[in-house]
């Protein structure tokens, strides 16, 4: 059994011969970027051999390795099967979640009407003329004889209202007595909200007794390895149990480590946290819940279930209060999910009277429009460039992406996130680009970059070195290799000029298909919200030059933040929210937009930058 080892991390692990490096390093509790499912066609998951055997490199390895790279021992780790003993390099991955645990969401302040309560109770003892048992004593007390309690709490009663003087503290949520604890706890009352997202998942940590935000902490999915998008996860599910059962562990581990990081905040003991409510797409609430997302994939997209589900902490593991709730909230449709239902009670869209389109961008752009005393939603499938991924040098917006880009004076200027230098490009630096370069006049309408060599004086001088052919087309330089960490250059190519047409298309073609079903026109919007932490960080004014919003006022294009985060927090703190996410099913129409003639045409005409 050969043995790799893993630096700067120095880490060790035991692999079965013919396995490869990115398994290996998963197996050893490593990230590396796995957008594609190891299918070699992303070239995200370099990694150096120092010692060992590198090889002959496969064809996918000469395609998105230079030659000095080869020689220098880089390979991508989805194709390298290790047989010996081997020293390999893994790139530190910078933080890709830190952004989205910053972001002003749409909701100022939590309405404090929490589902668990907690009642502190000093109790007669008792004597020969009083021999009521102790739980029936203790139910009395509460006046609640219907309580049904949890059997690990019933068996440690009767010490432990003997040790702590017949006073103890009561935990109950709806029908149920789930903790039972010594001396008064009533002012230890916490929960936390999930937002499980396909890159990342970010908890809060709230105490519910003044729906006060005590911590927040987020990581990247861990599911990425096997791809960066919900279908590639679907297939890898189908596959079986065992891979089920792969892609549960690794969501719940990543929720756990959320976990332990919020406690370790706030010095709060994890028995102490009672409920967790979690939002997120309906793939990723199968995935939580280990339930089987196949029938996703193929028409009709029909999940296992919609509703809300619930069940104990001690069900999946999850380290808070073992009879603690878990509740996912419930979801809209195949495609559209709990996190739609967070950014509907986030924005108040149920209850708004004017025409407003909210739209979270991400790998699944889910889009919900507010018209006419009705509220409808769709999904599209605008695939993974938002989040860097099918894009040539694409990165999550991690120290070093380049996220703003403007064409001023003649001249492209640019920066990247933390001021550090240039790594790759993120989302938002992706559409700010393309935004550029078309008014720089160096892509048309089409999305093709102006051709050089046929027409030379189409291209600026002060452009002329840095518009060069590629082995997918032509590329711009955006930042030429001196001044880039790697000492590569950073481009923008035609390919990530089409994957970003794809995405802009659907979301646009998606919105439009909305309003017209509502009868109404792009121009009778009042409102078009941006959710999640990509729309809070793109500019208006390049999404608006792509043609990926309608050609509104900017000031009518809100930001509002994690609006489904903020959503899973507000279900948490309050009832009365709960039963307005629970009750939304039955008021939102879902499109499907398969099954549409007229999406077809309106997504081609959208794939023309305006």
């Amino acid at each position: 059994m050969p043995k790799i080892t893993f630096i700067p991390q120095n880490k060790e692990i035991g692999v079965e011969t013919g396995t490869n490096l990115l398994k290996a390093a998963d197996e050893a509790g490593l990230y590396i970027e796995g957008d594609c499912a190891g299918k070699g066609t992303c070239g995200k998951c370099r990694v150096k051999i120092v010692e060992g055997d590198t090889g002959k490199p496969t064809k996918a390895e000469e395609k998105h390795l230079s030659a000095g790279d080869l020689k220098a021992g880089w390979v991508l780790s989805c194709q390298r099967k290790i047989k010996q003993d081997s020293v390999v390099e893994v790139p530190i991955q910078k933080d890709a979640h830190l952004r989205k645990t910053t972001l002003a969401g749409g909701v100022e302040s939590l309405e404090a009407e929490p589902l668990v309560e907690k009642c502190f109770v000093k109790l007669s003892r008792p004597a020969v003329k009083d021999q009521t048992a102790d739980l029936e004593r203790l139910l009395n007390h509460l006046k609640r004889p219907d309580l049904s309690v949890e059997l690990r709490e019933l068996s440690g009663l009767p010490a432990m209202l003997r040790n702590n003087a017949f006073s103890v503290t009561a935990t109950i949520t709806g029908n149920k007595i789930i903790s039972i604890e010594p001396g008064d706890t009533s002012n230890q009352l916490y929960g936390i909200a999930f937002d499980i997202g396909t890159t990342t998942i970010m908890g809060s940590l709230i105490d519910l007794k003044n729906a006060e935000v005590t911590a927040v902490a987020a990581v990247t999915n861990p599911q990425n390895i096997y791809g960066a998008d919900v279908i590639s996860r679907i297939n890898h599910a189908s596959q079986g149990k065992e891979e089920l059962k792969q892609l549960q562990d690794k969501v719940l581990e990543a929720a756990n480590n959320v976990i332990k990081d919020l406690l370790k905040q706030t010095k709060v003991a994890r028995d102490r946290v009672y409920e967790i409510v979690a939002v997120g797409n309906t793939t990723m609430s199968h995935l939580f819940m280990g339930i089987d997302p196949t029938y996703l994939a193929p028409a009709p997209f029909i999940p296992a279930y919609s509703r809300a589900l619930e069940v104990e902490a001690s069900d999946l593991g999850l380290k808070v209060n073992p009879s603690g709730r878990v509740t996912f909230l419930p979801n809209l449709a195949g495609y559209v999910g709990s996190d739609t239902v967070g950014v509907i009670l986030a924005t108040g869209m149920d209850r708004r009277e004017d025409n407003c389109a909210a739209i979270d961008i991400g790998t699944n752009g889910e889009l919900v429009l507010a018209a006419n005393g009705k509220l409808m939603a769709c999904s599209t499938a605008a695939g993974p460039a938002f989040e860097g991924a099918q894009i040539k040098q694409g990165m999550r917006a991690s120290a070093g992406a380049v996220e703003t880009v403007r064409y001023v004076d003649n001249e492209i200027q640019l920066s990247t996130i933390d001021d550090a230098p240039a790594c790759g490009i993120c989302g938002s630096g992706l559409i700010d680009a393309a935004a550029a370069l078309l008014e720089a006049g160096l892509v048309d309408a089409s999305g093709r970059f102006v051709n050089p060599e046929e027409n030379p004086e189409d291209v600026p001088a002060h452009f002329k070195d840095r518009l060069k052919r590629g082995k997918g087309g032509f590329e711009f330089i955006l930042v030429p290799g001196e001044d880039s960490e790697n000492g590569e250059d950073i481009v923008l190519s035609q390919g990530d000029l089409r994957e970003l047409q794809l995405a802009k298309g659907a979301i646009y073609a998606g919105l439009m298909i909305l309003l017209k079903e509502a009868g109404i026109n792009e121009n009778d919007l009042d409102e078009v919200l941006l959710a999640g932490a990509f729309g809070n960080y793109v500019r208006k004014e390049s999404a608006l030059a792509i043609g990926l919003l309608p050609q509104l006022p900017p000031e009518k294009i809100v930001a509002v933040g994690n609006a489904a985060g903020d959503g899973s927090k507000m279900s948490l703190a309050s009832k009365t929210v709960r039963e307005r996410a629970l009750a939304l099913p039955g008021k939102v129409q879902h499109l499907e937009l398969s099954t549409r003639s007229d999406f077809q045409d309106i997504f081609v005409d959208a794939l023309k930058y305006r």
